[in-house]
């Protein structure tokens, strides 16, 4: 009866909450709804003040956010045309090089926290300093896959704290990800808002039951929406799929090589290789002529629902004992980061990404600070159609970088990096690390059209 319970009370969750969030108009202040949604599963957790919820379905759902963003990933590239990457290479070059600056400065700032900060004050173990790299760039999925190793290095706690910082992500994420949306729409900032409607219209709806109906008969007896949302729901399964079978296989290989590949495969998550996945299906079925099986409408729907429960997920699991219990380096870390990541996405991406900053640095800033289903779900907010293209490079950055950061190689390898080499130098490492990218961007940026600067 748990998982019924849990699945049920989670969905009359973001019900309750999507219909307050309506009728008070959250979204005009860039607040989700599924963040009021969590807020109420969080009122009613077995250590809430409300405590209606079983023990089981907390436990339940603290499982659910990795699934979720494994399918956020399986949809994100089926619902439009594959780009042409020479067309693609100077914004998703430059997509990659703020992407590189988010994540190596994130590693900056932590080890500048816990070398100035905490171990004076508290003693923080070195290791401390990945915890928002982690955290905010990896989300839970990678917190708790990366537990084991902070165990071994001596940070007992990290998997904790990892789980509590991802979860103080995903709500700054939304939270403060709403205020910059207030601030773009304040100062003009949006450039998908002055497009017309029709100018990136990928599927026009008269190709929609119709034609679906006359190429696949045995969809025909079935009604509209059934006959639209099973195919789409079928390529994203098989997305999702090919991505399994490739960890797998990957697992596979790592078992016989073992070593340090052993280490950074078994430390791999999922949902990067249900990207790839996303991908293989969507260009088999442009191979194949078959991408009437497929629409941006309802992938995009699929997306936005998994982020949606995600968020309303780990929003009620946040566990208010270890924030209790750790609230200075919680905060300071936490602090930093957010700090860093609205720094770069203000002051960074106009210089590095125009004509269509904004939106690109916002999905950017989601990513880094909550999970990529954060940073579509603030596009979604003030780009619904995704009709300035943000979500293209985004994509693409993602599948290239997905492997290396955000639970990926360099995850793994950094606290082992701290340990090794000692916490001042791999904070200078990524001193000149960040310095390069900073330079590389702006550089790559003269080429741009000039862009509304902050």
């Amino acid at each position: 009866m748990t998982i019924p319970l849990a699945l049920a009370a989670l969905t009359v969750l973001l019900l309750i909450g999507s219909a307050a969030g309506k009728a008070v108009g959250m979204t005009r202040w860039g607040v989700p709804e599924a963040l009021l949604a969590g807020a109420l599963g969080l009122l009613i957790a077995p250590s809430g003040p409300l405590p209606l919820l079983p023990q089981g379905v907390i436990e339940f759902w603290s499982e659910l956010p990795l699934a979720l963003l494994t399918l956020v990933f399986g949809a994100l590239l089926l619902g439009k045309p594959l780009p042409r990457i020479g067309a693609l290479w100077r914004p998703v070059a430059a997509q990659l090089l703020l992407a590189l600056t988010l994540a190596f400065g994130q590693f900056l700032v932590g080890g500048l926290a816990v070398l100035l900060v905490l171990q004076p004050l508290v003693g923080a173990p070195p290791v401390m300093a990945a915890l928002i790299e982690v955290a905010y760039e990896g989300g839970h999925g990678s917190a708790a896959a990366m537990g084991p190793t902070y165990a071994r290095l001596g940070l007992e706690s990290g998997e904790s704290l990892g789980l509590a910082m991802a979860t103080v992500g995903l709500l700054t994420a939304t939270l403060v990800g709403g205020l910059v949306v207030v601030l773009g729409r304040s100062r003009r900032w949006l450039l998908a808002s002055s497009l017309p409607i029709a100018c990136l219209d990928d599927d026009p709806p008269a190709r929609s039951t119709a034609e679906r109906a006359g190429a696949a008969p045995l969809l025909a007896r079935l009604g509209p929406a059934l006959q639209l949302w099973l195919p789409n729901l079928a390529c994203t399964g098989i997305a999702v799929l090919v991505g399994v079978l490739l960890l797998a296989g990957l697992r596979q290989l790592a078992g016989r090589l073992g070593g340090g590949f052993a280490l950074v495969i078994d430390g791999l998550p999922v949902f990067p290789l249900a990207l790839l996945g996303s991908l293989l299906v969507r260009l088999a079925l442009e191979k194949s002529g078959q991408t009437r099986w497929v629409t941006a409408a309802v992938q995009g729907r699929v997306g936005t629902l998994a982020a949606d429960l995600l968020i309303t997920a780990a929003t009620a699991c946040l566990d208010l004992v270890i924030l209790g219990e750790q609230w200075l380096p919680l905060t300071v870390l936490a602090v930093a980061g957010l700090l860093w990541n609205v720094a770069v996405v203000l002051l960074l991406a106009p210089r590095v990404l125009p004509p269509n900053w904004f939106e690109r640095g916002l999905v950017e800033f989601g990513q880094a600070t909550g999970v990529a289903a954060s940073g579509l779900l603030l596009l979604n907010m003030v780009d619904p159609g995704d009709r300035g293209d943000a979500l293209t490079p985004f994509s693409i950055k993602q599948l290239l970088l997905q492997p290396f950061i955000a639970g990926g190689i360099i995850t793994v390898m950094a606290p082992l990096a701290i340990s090794g080499w000692g916490l001042a130098a791999w904070t200078g490492f990524c001193l000149g690390l960040v310095l390069l990218w900073i330079s590389l961007g702006l550089w790559l940026g003269r080429s741009h059209p000039a862009a509304s600067l902050p």
